[in-house]
C-alpha cells in the first residue's frame, strides 16, 4: 500500500477534476494534471451492472498508485441505492482521503453516512477520524438544508452545488450569466461560510465553449467560492489562474498583517496602509490571501 498523509480540511482546493473509478487508464495518471483533488466516480459515470467493476478498480487504484499531493475523493452512489454501504468500505479500506455524498439532503443523510464510515474505520484499523466528508447538493431541499448539512459533521471539509440535477429540478437550463444558478449559489455560499466550511461549484459542460468557461471561473472568484469541479484537465489551468492572489494583492495583505501585528503590540486596532483605515475586521482576510498565496507557490514570508 502506497501510504498517504493525513487529509486536511483547509488545504488548497481550486479544481477538482472528475474521473470514472471503472477506467484505470484514466485514474492511473490522474495525478499528472495538476488539479488540486482527483474525485473518482462511483455513481452517474458508471453503468448499474458494472459498480461491482468500479469498486474493485477503485480499491487497487487506491492501494497502489502514489498520487503524491493530489488528493483522492470518492464520489459514491446515492444513499437511496443498494452500493453506498459497500462504497464506503471500499473508499475506507482503500485510503481514500474523502468521500463525496452525492444528492445529499439534510444532515441525517451525512450522520448516515459518517456511521457508516466510522464502522468502516474500525473494521480496517484505518485512524478514527481520517477519512473526510463534503456533501453535493442536488436539489431545492438540499440547497434550504445547506447549513445543516455543512455543520452536521466535524468531518465536513466543504459543499458542492450539482448544476446538472439542479436545473432539472427548477426546470431551467444554463444561461451566460449564471441567473438560472444564482440564488442557490449564493445560498450555498453563505451556508459553508457560516459553518467554517469550503464551497465549490458545479462543473462547466460544454469544452467548446470557452468563453462561456472563463466567464463562470471569473464569477466563482467574484462571488468566493474555494474552487470548480472540472471535467477535462484543459480546464485546470485557467481555474488555478484565476483563483491565486495577484501579485497587488499579496503585497497588499502582507502589509495589511505586518501593520496589524505592529500596531496590535503597541495597543492599537485601527491603524492606516497606504493611506487607508485598517481595523480587526480586514484581518482574517488578508491572512487568508497569504495562505492562498502560499499553497500557490506565489508566496514565501513567515506572516501565515
Amino acid at each position: 500500500m502506497i501510504p498517504r498523509p493525513k487529509p486536511q480540511k483547509d488545504r488548497l482546493r481550486r479544481t477538482m477534476m472528475f474521473m470514472n473509478a471503472q477506467k484505470p487508464g484514466l485514474i492511473k495518471d490522474a495525478y499528472i494534471y495538476g488539479c488540486d483533488s482527483i474525485m473518482l466516480d462511483l455513481e452517474d459515470a458508471v453503468a448499474e451492472n458494472q459498480k461491482d467493476s468500479a469498486r474493485f478498480s477503485l480499491y487497487h487504484a487506491l492501494k497502489t498508485i502514489d498520487y503524491g499531493d493530489t488528493e483522492v475523493i470518492v464520489r459514491i452512489n446515492g444513499l437511496d441505492t443498494p452500493h453506498w454501504q459497500e462504497d464506503i468500505r471500499v473508499c475506507v479500506a482503500g485510503g481514500a482521503d474523502g468521500i463525496r455524498i452525492a444528492k445529499c439532503e439534510s444532515a441525517q443523510d451525512v450522520i448516515t453516512v459518517e456511521k457508516a464510515v466510522e464502522a468502516a474505520e474500525e473494521e480496517f484499523g484505518v485512524e478514527k477520524g481520517r477519512t473526510l466528508l463534503m456533501a453535493a447538493l442536488e436539489s431545492p431541499k438540499g440547497i434550504l438544508n445547506a447549513y445543516e448539512i455543512c455543520a452536521a459533521s466535524d468531518r465536513m471539509l466543504g459543499v458542492a452545488i450539482s448544476g446538472g440535477d439542479f436545473r432539472k429540478c427548477m426546470q431551467t437550463k444554463p444561461t451566460r450569466d449564471g441567473i438560472d444558478m444564482v440564488t442557490a449559489r449564493g445560498m450555498m455560499l453563505i451556508a459553508a461560510r457560516a459553518a467554517g466550511v469550503q464551497c465549490f461549484d458545479t462543473v462547466f459542460t460544454d469544452l467548446d465553449d470557452e468563453e462561456g468557461f472563463r466567464a463562470e471561473v471569473q464569477q466563482n472568484k467574484a462571488m468566493g467560492f474555494d474552487g470548480k469541479s472540472l471535467i477535462n484537465p484543459k480546464q485546470i489551468r485557467y481555474v488555478h489562474e484565476v483563483f491565486a492572489p495577484t501579485e497587488k494583492e499579496i503585497i497588499q495583505a502582507e502589509q495589511m498583517v505586518s501593520a496589524f501585528r505592529e500596531n496590535a503590540a503597541k495597543g492599537l486596532g485601527v491603524f492606516t496602509v497606504n493611506g487607508k483605515m485598517v481595523d480587526i475586521a480586514f484581518i482574517p482576510g488578508a491572512e487568508r490571501t497569504l495562505r492562498l498565496a502560499k499553497a500557490c507557490g506565489l508566496y514565501e514570508g513567515d506572516l501565515v
